[in-house]
């Protein structure tokens, strides 16, 4: 499904070069799930935010399934984002003003999928995740695990091959933080969508099937497939 050939990404800080990813090789099959684990600064946000698009590699090529996509225009990669990947960051990233229902149904909007049609995906999505009385709250209105719940249905409303997560536990409880992987797992079991988890802490790392670690933009670790 992905494949990294030799993507670096640099930065330039006055006259400083700092080379967050070097020289990084990585495939991910369709229905993996995959941990990226290192210390701060390793490049493991780097690293997710280019899988997603969100950033381009300044050498190597990055392969989505099948088709090279580093060199997309920024048209094309926003189109295949919005259609094929989903987000779910520490911070919940939720429109303020806008109430739980209103915050899921944005990427069909931007997709221009008919009002009829959204109504119904996001209340299915909403009672799926357990958030059919919430509908209508505003984020302020929920707890912090309603929240990147509501930030879930958000990001898999588009039915993505790809969900993204980088620390999606690090804002919340034990037990709410719990909970959400749980979830995340259920989708990547039930539903198939590949998993990628960006996180410091190994008790949410060692749960995925595969792991890779990063220091100073290299991957120096990755174990082979495990059962789950």
């Amino acid at each position: 499904m992905i494949r990294l050939q030799g993507v670096s990404r640099d930065y330039r800080m006055g006259e400083e070069v700092v080379h967050a990813l070097r020289e990084v090789d990585l495939t991910i099959e369709a229905g993996d799930y995959l941990s990226i684990m290192g210390p701060s600064g390793s490049g493991k946000s780097t690293l997710l935010h280019i899988l997603g698009l969100l950033d381009r590699p300044s050498g190597g090529r990055y392969f989505f399934e099948d088709r090279e996509v580093s060199h997309l225009d920024d048209e094309a990669q926003a189109r295949l984002r919005l259609e094929r990947i989903g987000f779910v960051f520490q911070f919940f990233h939720l429109v303020p003003r806008l109430s739980a229902a209103q915050n899921v149904e944005l990427p069909l909007i931007l997709a221009g999928v008919a009002p009829s049609e959204r109504r119904e995906r996001v209340m299915t999505a909403l009672e799926s995740l357990g958030l059919a009385d919430r509908a209508g709250h505003r984020p302020d209105q929920l707890s912090g695990g309603q929240r990147q719940r509501v930030a879930i249905a958000r990001a898999t409303i588009m039915r993505p091959a790809l969900l993204l997560a980088d620390e999606p536990t690090g804002n919340l409880d034990q037990q709410s933080g719990h909970e959400v992987i749980e979830l995340l797992e259920r989708m990547n079991q039930e539903e198939g969508i590949t998993l990628v988890v960006v996180t410091h802490d190994p008790a949410i790392g060692d749960r995925a099937r595969r792991r890779i670690r990063l220091v100073d933009g290299r991957i120096v670790d990755q174990d082979a497939l495990v059962e789950f």
